[in-house]
């Protein structure tokens, strides 16, 4: 595996593998790296002749008072990890490699990003928008893999691959999730034992929607409701949002018709945690 730096050096090498007419699969990532990472480097590997993998974490889509500074990080696992899953390059850029001094161009997304998260992060998704932008034009894949735990992160990216026109294809991945039910993050580092059992509640929250729906529910409100009561079972949970929407506009539905999307945003300690499932109603 080849450890790659500089914007320059990963285009020369991306360059190379098109000649040979290699396909290039990519996955974007923070480090710090989990099953749920590994689990679209797997599905890269397995679909695509050289496989990147990014590792960067992107001061651009962090607000004031967020976790910058404090981001986990365990670069040598994660070569390490990277390397005997038989990764091609992991692509390293320094700070100054990517938003470099004099920089003032971003990528924003109307519409689908004043929802959900993007009320209480409001330049969350310029950031996330802009840096993806620029990787997917210095590593200039064929296809770039996301996971659904980020269900509207995922979304704002589709949405600007189509409208700019863009020569990569999206390929969504599951959420994956850890024996005890809790969504797979890098933030749930931040976690303590009492923190995570309150942790917990989020996924059974989901998990009772998804049995409520199933059992004929179809009012909104009344699943909103029993997701909030849940989630206030514990005195550690502080909710940022619970939504029942369209899984691809966020728009709020009152009844529940076809699929529908159930996300969560919840801060527990120093962790603000994400999670969400889809609801089936006919």
């Amino acid at each position: 595996m080849q450890i790659i730096t500089t914007i320059n050096e990963m285009k020369a090498w991306s360059a190379k593998a098109r000649r040979e007419s290699k396909t290039l699969g990519f996955v974007p990532t923070m480090g710090y790296l989990h099953e749920g990472h590994m689990s679209l480097v797997h599905k890269s590997l397995a679909e695509c002749d050289v496989t990147i993998v990014s590792s960067y974490v992107n001061p651009a889509q962090f607000g004031p008072n967020e976790d910058l500074d404090t981001y986990p990080s365990a670069p040598e696992k994660d070569r390490d990890l990277l390397l005997s899953a038989g990764v091609d390059v992991l692509f390293r850029p320094a700070a100054g490699e990517i938003y470099p001094k004099g920089y003032k161009t971003y990528v924003s997304v109307e519409g689908i990003t004043a929802k959900l998260c993007g009320i209480s992060r409001p330049d969350f998704f310029r950031g996330v928008t802009t840096v993806v932008l620029k990787l997917f034009n210095i590593v200039a894949p064929d296809k770039a893999y996301f996971g659904e735990k980020d269900w509207q992160q995922l979304a704002v990216i589709e949405t600007m691959v189509r409208d700019l026109n863009m020569d990569v294809e999206i390929r969504r991945m599951p959420l994956l999730r850890e024996s005890d039910g809790l969504a797979m993050s890098s933030r749930n580092r931040y976690l303590d034992s009492s923190e995570r059992n309150s942790a917990l509640l989020l996924s059974r929250a989901l998990k009772m929607a998804q049995e409520k729906t199933k059992n004929g529910e179809r009012s909104a409100n009344k699943i909103r409701d029993e997701i909030r009561q849940i989630i206030n079972e514990s005195s550690q949970a502080k909710i940022d949002y619970i939504t029942l929407c369209d899984p691809y506009n966020f728009e709020e539905v009152t009844n529940l018709n076809g699929k529908t999307l159930a996300a969560l945003a919840v801060k527990i300690g120093s962790a603000r945690l994400i999670d969400n499932c889809i609801l089936e109603s006919v």
